[in-house]
């Protein structure tokens, strides 16, 4: 699942026209590396939640069959938020445990690695697995500790949660359907019970979260090409 459904408020006046997942980069839509990426790493029956100029996404991205995926929207009237959004979407994603990932990362991170992560909670009894990154300059003080391959909340440095995870739907089973929900209140208890793994990505990541990042990943890529 990519999550696409944010108004993209700090990015504006750029998103006040064009959906974040659409600016471009590099001449090319945000969104769209990221599911060339995901197709590469094997992945492509994909979800993408859409509200704030969905329809744009929809026309733009249509069956992403000139991509290689094969997509399917969940839309959501009102953002639900990431947690909230996914619920809404679970009679798409199946039984099985799945990929999620922010729709504004960029990122050199091994897709293929959270696919295998995505078949192990089937029966570990594990009901999330998080990628972590070192803090950017815009989130010094992280999210979460990583000890012995398991998320906490203390008991290490922190590291940033990257918006890179693979899911049980177990964990989504309290979310009431159109309800608003934030991820990070529903781990709270997993991760206190042990039940969230997670690993350390130290290759490249950004959250293009602002007009200034989005003209540094445009820069770095126009002049790789």
């Amino acid at each position: 699942m990519i999550l696409a459904a944010g108004r993209g408020e700090r990015m504006r006046p750029l998103t006040d026209r064009t959906p974040k997942p659409l600016l471009p980069v590099a001449g090319k839509p945000l969104i769209v590396w990221l599911i060339e990426r995901l197709v590469q790493a094997g992945i492509s029956d994909m979800v993408i939640n859409v509200s704030h100029f969905g329809e744009l996404i929809r026309a733009a991205l249509g069956s992403g069959a000139q991509y290689g995926a094969h997509i399917v929207y969940s839309r959501e009237h009102v953002a639900l938020e990431t947690a909230g959004g996914i619920a809404h979407a679970l009679p798409l994603l199946g039984a099985s445990p799945f990929v999620v990932v922010n729709g504004d990362v960029f990122s050199d991170f091994d897709f293929a690695r959270l696919k295998s992560a995505a078949v192990t909670l089937a029966g570990a009894g594990t009901l999330a697995h998080l990628v972590l990154v070192d803090n950017p300059p815009h989130h010094p003080a992280g999210d979460f500790c990583l000890n012995k391959g398991r998320i906490a909340t203390e008991g290490g440095g922190r590291l940033t949660f990257s918006g890179i995870g693979a899911y049980h739907p177990a964990l989504f089973a309290s979310v009431v359907p159109g309800a608003r929900h934030q991820l990070a209140a529903l781990l709270s208890t997993p991760i206190a019970q042990g039940r969230v793994s997670g690993e350390h990505h130290d290759g490249s990541w950004t959250d293009v979260g602002t007009p200034e990042r989005l003209l540094q990943i445009d820069q770095m890529l126009s002049g790789q090409r």
